[in-house]
């Protein structure tokens, strides 16, 4: 666990927005779990690496979808990015800060089932900003 505080807190990630509103959203993420006496996710690098490759793809075509055509699978994604898990899922949205980005995830039931699901162990979030709007994914994982 402090591996990640050092990753999350070095002075080149914080001076980045997009990698900010990762770490904001990676905090919210285990503060809503530890309000409800759930262990806080892992960070994942992998699952990281994955989610801002899809992040991108979102922003480049301004939409917040869990797949688009001719793009590999949610699987397939977070495996070519190098991650191991037993069991997957996917939160994704676009909106203008990582606050309103967490609280629409939190009022949604099915995003919220992935955060609060108790059999997930880790995380990877991938923000990009285009036009002002922030495209966000957060793969979800129970590692291998």
């Amino acid at each position: 666990m402090a591996i990640v505080g050092i990753m999350l807190c070095s002075p080149a990630y914080s001076q980045t927005p997009t990698l900010r509103a990762e770490r904001e959203l990676f905090a919210a993420v285990n503060q809503a779990r530890r309000a409800y006496g759930l262990s806080p996710l892992r960070w994942d690098e992998s699952l990281a690496t994955a989610a801002r490759r899809h992040a991108k793809v979102m922003a480049e075509r301004g939409s917040a979808q869990h797949g688009f055509e001719g793009e590999p699978s949610l699987s397939a994604r977070v495996k070519q990015a190098g991650a191991h898990f037993s069991w997957l899922s996917e939160n994704v949205i676009q909106g203008p800060s990582p606050e309103f980005i967490h609280v629409q995830f939190m009022k949604s039931p099915p995003h919220r089932a992935n955060i609060l699901d108790r059999d997930m162990d880790s995380i990877g979030i991938g923000v990009v900003e285009q036009r002002g709007q922030l495209f966000a994914v957060e793969d979800l994982s129970q590692a291998r």
